[in-house]
């Protein structure tokens, strides 16, 4: 195996977890104040003495916060925060709040990934890794919610799954795909997913080139983006607003240090149009 590449096994994210919203760890760190200066103020009018110094109070919410960073090291780790930063300064954009709204939660018996619409009557594309085994599965949109989608259409080979939402509602949100993709090195592109606890989380990156990995028989293509587990499925949009690849996985390269790995759109529509043929 060559020295810029994992197996597929090694580097396909599949370690996938419940949801814990940023405004969640908010009200629980709230919560924990609110209860700490309760318990102050109860102590004060009990013994009457000087009050309670504030640098402990800051002292213990500082503990508190060290308490539930080792509770959950993947999620507040540095490159976490400054995720979650950047998804907050993305959110406000227009273009992302719609884009927001086509990326799902696809649910299954051993965790959740990501994935997104295609199409009004809810065709969603995603990894195969993420059902792989699944004929049906539960997928989340962010306003309409709950839906269950039977599993149409597997392309293990490109790693890629089709699924079809088992709903009477149309007009489901969906994002539109490249015809095909052509990358400049250094491009920028967002994609959205739902990474470690968190959904629908957007961000940004930049195209670094492409790589042959043992098992595909084309190379895919890679970014310099901060890719977590469960951001699998998750679509990467060029600067146009349409899809041009499918995030699958992250690699650590000899070069360019940890990088997300994802699948051209290209290589969907070759598969999906072959499959169409009577």
């Amino acid at each position: 195996m060559d020295k810029d590449k994992e197996t597929q096994q090694d580097i396909i994210d599949t370690d996938l977890y419940e949801d814990l919203g940023e405004e969640e760890i908010y009200e629980i760190l709230e919560e924990e104040r609110r209860k700490t200066w309760g318990r102050e103020q109860e102590e004060e009018k009990k013994t009457k003495k000087p009050p309670f110094p504030r640098w402990i109070f800051w002292l213990i919410a500082l503990v508190m916060l060290f308490h539930v960073a080792a509770l959950l090291p993947q999620t507040f780790s540095i490159p976490a925060i400054e995720f979650l930063t950047t998804s907050a300064r993305l959110s406000s954009q227009e273009d992302i709040q719609t884009y927001k709204e086509a990326v799902v939660v696809v649910e299954t018996d051993d965790g959740k990934g990501t994935g997104f619409g295609i199409s009004e009557e809810g065709t969603i594309l995603t990894n195969h890794h993420v059902i792989e085994g699944e004929e049906n599965v539960t997928v989340a949109f962010p306003e309409q919610g709950l839906f269950e989608a039977d599993v149409v259409e597997t392309h293990p080979s490109i790693d890629l799954a089709v699924l079809e939402v088992d709903s009477e509602e149309e007009n489901l949100p969906y994002l539109q795909l490249e015809k095909e993709s052509e990358f400049q090195e250094e491009e920028p592109v967002y994609f959205i997913g739902n990474p470690l606890r968190f959904n629908g989380i957007a961000n940004e990156g930049s195209v670094i080139g492409s790589t042959q990995l043992d098992d595909w028989d084309q190379p895919v293509m890679m970014m310099d983006a901060p890719v977590y587990r469960g951001n699998s499925g998750s679509p990467v949009i060029s600067m146009d607003g349409k899809v041009a690849g499918i995030v699958f996985a992250t690699l650590r390269h000899e070069e360019h240090g940890r990088v997300g790995l994802f699948v051209p759109i290209d290589y969907f529509h070759a598969k999906y149009e072959a499959s169409s043929l009577p």
